[in-house]
């Protein structure tokens, strides 16, 4: 029965997340996601699933 608080506490935390305005800094997402062409060069290409080693 005393659930009311915890409801009341994230239905203000979800429409704080839903209404506030964020800055997002692109660029630092971008290198942080390695989207860039610099580390995908980097990475050696297999075949083999991610865990398994690549001479089977």
């Amino acid at each position: 029965m005393g659930r009311g608080r915890a409801k009341a506490k994230q239905t203000k935390v979800a429409r704080q997340l839903k209404y506030s305005s964020h800055h997002i800094d692109l660029e630092r997402l971008r290198e942080e996601l390695g989207s860039g062409d610099d580390r995908a060069q980097d990475r050696p290409e297999t075949d083999a699933p991610a865990g398994e080693p690549a001479d089977r």
